[in-house]
Formats: C-alpha cells, structure tokens, sequence
C-alpha cells in the first residue's frame, strides 16, 4: 500500500450527494442581546474537508519508530504525531493496527504484533488502540482503524506466534514470495477476517474502518498463487465462475459483509477502502500500468456503485504531468464513477518528496485538483505517511500550514449515515471576555466556535467535547455542537464586548 512492499512495477508501497459547504449567510450586524440568540442549523457552516494521513506500523514505518521501545515511548511518539496534526489542521488519523495476522490493539483472536515489542505476542503493557482513541479525542481527530485483510507475514524471519493465523489455518496460509499470505477463498479465513474487524467495531469507540490494497497479492513473476485446491473444491461443490470471477467475488463477499456486519454493529461507524490507484489499463483512456480487477482480483469500481463504502481512497500515487499515470486523469475517472455520492479522498504519495521530481508545489497543485472536483464528491485527502511531517522533510509542514491547511475543519458530512443535528448548546453566555456553555450530551463530539467577520463567518477554532469555556478578544460569535458524524447543530450567538 500505501507503501510497506510494493511489487516490482507498481507505484507503491443511500443516496444523498455531499456537495462543499457553501459560503455561510451574512447576519446583521447588531449586536445581540444575552445570553445567547438562536440561529437555524445551517445557517452558519464552513468548508469540510477529509484531511487524513496515513500512518503505518508494519516495518516500523511511521510508528512505533522501532521495535522495544517502552510504553512511554510509544505514547510520546503517538502524542507527537497527533500534536503535529492538530497543529497542521488535519482531522483524521488512519492508524494500521493489522498489518499481517496481528493486532497493535488488545485483541482476544490475534497476537500482539511484534512491531511493538519486537516479540510477537508479547504484550506492550498498554492498549495502543485505545490509547489512540482517547489522544485523538481531546484533538479532535478521527481514528480510522486500517486493517490488512489477508496478509499474513512480511518478513520470512519474524517468528510467529502460536494462535497467528497461520498456525489455526495452516491448510489456508500458503507462502507467495517471501511473505505468507491467507487464502481469500477459504470460508474459514473469511470467517476469521471479518470477526476480527467486528470485535474492534464493536468494542472500541473508533470512527471508521479501513481496508488498504492487499486483497490477493500483487503478482511476482513466475509466481502463482497456490489456491488450486480450494479453487476445485468450490468447483466440485458446482460452482461455476472461472477462476479469476471467483476470486473477486470472495473479495466482493468480504465487502459487502463488513459494510453489512459495521452498520448493523454500530452504524455511525464509516467504512473507507484505498485501492491501487488505477482500476484498468486504459480506464480511463490512454492510463497504463496494473490491471487491479485481474491482478487483485479487486472490484472497487462496483464497491462504490453498490455503496458498499462510505468513502473509497484511491492511491493516487502519480504526478499530475505524466500521460501514462496521470493524477488528475485518474481522480477525475473515481470521480465520474460515484453515482451515488459516496466520498472520494485521493491518497497522495508524501513520501516522494524530493525537492526534484516531486516537490512541495506538486502536493499543492494536487489538493487544488481534488478541492475542483468537490461537487462530485471528491471531499479530501489521505496522505503517505506520517514520518514525512515528522521530519518536516523540505519544510513540508509549513506547506501544509500555511498553503494547504491554514484554517481548521470539520470533516465532510456522511447524510446516508445521520443527517439529524445534535442539540445546540446550552447556557451560552458571554461575559468579561469569556463565552461559557453547558456541557453537552452524550452524542455531542465537540464544539465549532465561528466570528463574525464583516458580511461573512469565520470559523475560529473546533473544540473537544470536554470544553466548557473560551477566552476570545471582543466581537460576535456563533457556538454549534458537533456530534460524532460532524453534524452541526443550530448557532448560539453571543456578543463580547
């Protein structure tokens, strides 16, 4: 995927449209009274935005930075990344938490990743996940748990433990390359990937689940994958599809299981995939390079069209000039293919950066593509990955503070989901430079603080749920509950004086 291994060619590693915000109604500017006056929801709002970035654990990519560190490393390091986050106005955290038949999350099926400790099943003495959740709560962030749905090892050296996957499914874990790979059409590694997604959905407050690319493995020459006897056993059974037919359509049954399994589990919780950036050679016209439909066997043209996914993240992992693999040719086919206005979010390929080929303004002209094609939900963007700010690689973060991100946002609204608004705060009150309110209910997620500026509204910052108070210089603001799925709730206006 988003760059862990890459195969040798490839570039890495209902119904409701979601248009942009349009630019919120001016008010009077008389002054109003106290405490606060209501507005109808809507009347104020901003320009949402997905602004995500991925960050990977498999090989110690982004985090934890190495293996063996103490928990208190690890945590610092978590804290750091989600504090330069908040600083850069990102909203969402895509966390891998599975790389390959393991969990960095206190899982009941799966061993404890060795990414962590070094050791495979070890335990790291806290709840990374949890951990995660509870960081990125007080930042407004969203926690997306990424999930690798059928790896399971990387490195041919790493010893696994006795209940890894591959030990309970011997028969169906077979060796492609150097990595072990799960056999997708096997009902019983089915089975097991989707119980292990549903007890995270089911027990941890997270905001979204999300499959990257590895679906059946990107091909190495001279190398088939030996699924032969499953493959005659379906056939034996009377089956009827050839055989690459059939494996997208046990790709295509794990899909629309979890979309089914999330919403009847917990339906506030979305459900994103990021496939390889091009479907098919020559879709659209002119692309070249991997054939994912016969190479993946992945279909996620027809996940979008059945709405199976809330958002789809294409890996977009080209510059905008090449006329093979072209950035805005490729976003702009995702694009027409959403007929029922899922979200698109491009993945953008940070690690390139380079000052040469790929430079600072490449990313720039990149956002700005997806940002013209926000009406057909093309709402945001997914960066890879994490250690590229970390490092502030050739200043990359003030590009992103400044250029790309300067303001904060919420991210764009899922109406298929909930469209119904929290309740508006209450008690607003402003006083000697102060605006107070009561603590909100249960579903309320956090707080939007707007100022009048002139004819417009500006929004001034978002709040975590736990905040009750704000010091602000004189003027007319507007407070809107947000709950978890971003909507807004009518505006309390008050004045500073």
């Amino acid at each position: 995927m988003i760059v862990d291994t890459l195969p040798t060619g490839s570039k890495l590693p209902r119904p409701s449209v979601n248009p942009p915000t349009p630019s919120p109604p001016s008010l009077p500017p008389s002054r109003p009274s106290q405490p606060g006056i209501s507005l109808p929801q809507g009347a104020i709002g901003h320009q949402r935005e997905f602004r995500g970035i991925w960050v990977a654990s498999v090989s110690n990519i982004d985090w934890p930075s190495r293996k063996g560190l103490s928990a208190a490393q690890q945590q610092a390091e978590l804290i750091q990344i989600l504090d330069q986050m908040q600083t850069l106005n990102l909203n969402a955290l895509i966390l891998q938490i599975r790389p390959a038949g393991d969990a960095l999350y206190a899982s009941p099926y799966e061993p404890w990743s060795s990414w962590l400790t070094g050791t495979q099943g070890q335990a790291p003495g806290y709840d990374p996940l949890a951990f995660a959740i509870r960081e990125s709560r007080k930042r407004n962030i969203e926690v997306h748990a990424w999930f690798n749905p059928y790896r399971a090892r990387v490195s041919p050296n790493e010893q696994l433990a006795a209940n890894h996957v591959s030990n309970r499914y011997p028969q169906y874990t077979y060796r492609y390359g150097n990595q072990l790979w799960m056999d997708p059409g096997a009902k019983e590694v089915q089975d097991w990937t989707y119980t292990v997604i549903l007890d995270v959905v089911s027990r941890y407050d997270i905001d979204g689940i999300h499959l990257d690319d590895y679906f059946y493995p990107y091909p190495q020459s001279g190398v088939t994958f030996p699924d032969s006897k499953t493959y005659a056993a379906y056939r034996q059974a009377g089956g009827t599809l050839s055989l690459a037919d059939w494996r997208r359509d046990n790709v295509n049954q794990l899909v629309q299981r979890l979309a089914t399994g999330i919403r009847a589990t917990k339906p506030q919780v979305k459900f994103g995939i990021s496939p390889f950036g091009i479907y098919r050679p020559g879709q659209p016209a002119g692309v070249q390079g991997l054939d994912q439909y016969n190479a993946l066997y992945a279909d996620p043209k027809l996940w979008l069209q059945r709405g199976w996914v809330d958002y789809l993240a294409p890996q977009l992992y080209w510059r905008i000039d090449p006329p093979q693999q072209s950035y805005a040719r490729l976003l702009d086919w995702w694009s027409q293919q959403n007929s029922l206005g899922r979200h698109i979010y491009a993945g953008n390929y940070l690690s390139q950066l380079d000052g040469k080929t790929w430079t600072k303004t490449e990313f720039e002209r990149q956002v700005a593509l997806s940002r013209q094609k926000a009406t057909q939900n093309s709402l945001g963007n997914i960066f890879f990955s994490a250690k590229v700010l970390r490092d502030n690689r050739l200043g990359i973060q003030e590009t992103f503070k400044n250029a790309l991100y300067p303001s904060p946002a919420l991210p764009p609204t899922m109406p298929w989901l909930d469209n119904t608004p929290p309740a508006p705060p209450t008690g607003v009150q402003a006083k000697a430079g102060q605006i107070t309110w009561n603590p909100g209910s249960a579903d309320v997620r956090g707080w939007t603080l707007y100022q009048q500026q002139g004819p417009t509204w500006q929004l001034v910052q978002i709040l975590n749920a736990s905040t009750t108070s704000m010091a602000v210089p004189p003027g007319t603001y507007a407070l809107q509950a947000v709950d978890r799925l971003a909507n807004e709730s009518a505006a309390i206006v008050v004045t500073v004086n």
